[in-house]
């Protein structure tokens, strides 16, 4: 029997949404599960999938139409490059995470404004941080904000940059197309020259084989030594030996990281008891609306696909976002 699969734990939606599923597909069985073995029984019948999916199961689904991941990136395809060539649509959950990243973003940028990663550690160690003592605060406003990624979570970010008085000078694949609070749009060509006029690099890109390593001793030598970088995309497009350098030898003043090149980040990292760093575990995306969110995107594209109508947040699988 045609079958929808949702990749998630019993319990992890409720029975509206998946009530919801069922009338757009009355004529589809679904599936709620993440067992292996029990989706692998039902391989050969499933024509929708949503949420997990065993990706090295992805050559033998044969009846697969349409994966909507329940995320946003897809640097997966990295690692199962023959999935690129299999004949189903791959739809991501972009939409989901602009609200909590840019907010995470802003956080980093306050907190090294503020000096809370220094206050946080004297608190730790119960040692007053006195008025005399903040060397190093800075007001946001007037700062230049170099912004490499202009999707979704970046334009998001940039209108709220730019309402907080912060110059936003973008960089994306076609600079020919502007967003709200973005002074200035670039190409990746461009980088290196935009470098030295940020005081805040904040990189957004998915991990693909045009960023990989995009970051690395040049660029970050290129960024002026006050300079703060902030990656909430993918660890891998920073080259992270060359950022410790980077940091430990002043280069720049100091990196807010969610993303790393090994997660989770390994316990003899240098990163985690550096005074100037500011480092979360992956989570800049978190929200407690995240399923209300994805559920809302997979819902669309279910009418979509039952109506023959294209699809939202196609990703081209070559591309890889």
């Amino acid at each position: 029997m045609r079958t929808i699969l949702l990749g998630f734990e019993p319990g992890t939606l409720s029975e509206a949404q998946l009530a919801r599923v069922q009338a757009l597909a009355p004529d589809m069985r679904i599936l709620v599960t993440r067992d292996r073995d029990e989706i692998e029984s039902v391989l050969d019948e499933i024509e929708i999938a949503a949420g997990g999916f065993p990706r090295d199961l992805l050559p033998r689904a044969c009846n697969l139409r349409w994966l909507q991941q329940w995320g946003a990136g897809a640097d997966w395809l990295l690692r199962h490059s023959e999935a690129v060539e299999l004949d189903f649509v791959l739809t991501n959950a972009s939409g989901v995470h602009p609200i909590p990243i840019s907010e995470h973003i802003l956080a980093f940028l306050l907190a090294f404004g503020r000096g809370f990663h220094r206050a946080m550690r004297a608190q730790a160690r119960h040692e007053w941080f006195s008025y005399d003592q903040q060397k190093d605060l800075f007001e946001l406003v007037g700062k230049t904000m170099v912004l490499v990624g202009v999707g979704a979570i970046g334009k998001r970010t940039a209108q709220v940059a730019a309402a907080l008085g912060i110059r936003v000078l973008g960089v994306r694949r076609n600079p020919a197309v502007g967003a709200p609070g973005v002074e200035a749009m670039f190409g990746p060509d461009q980088l290196l020259d935009l470098l030295p006029e940020a005081d805040f690099v904040v990189l957004t890109v998915p991990l693909t084989h045009e960023t990989q390593g995009m970051i690395g001793e040049r660029e970050l030598r290129a960024m002026k030594p006050t300079a703060y970088l902030v990656n909430i995309g993918r660890g891998g497009t920073v080259q992270e030996r060359a950022l410790i350098r980077a940091l430990q030898e002043g280069w720049i003043a100091g990196a807010g990281l969610d993303v790393f090149e090994t997660e989770p980040l390994p316990e003899d990292s240098p990163l985690w008891d550096m005074d100037n760093v500011i480092i979360t575990a992956h989570y800049a995306g978190a929200t407690p609306h995240y399923n209300e969110r994805a559920m809302a995107i997979f819902l669309d594209n279910l009418r979509r696909y039952r109506a023959g109508e294209p699809l939202r947040n196609v990703v081209d699988k070559r591309l890889g976002y």
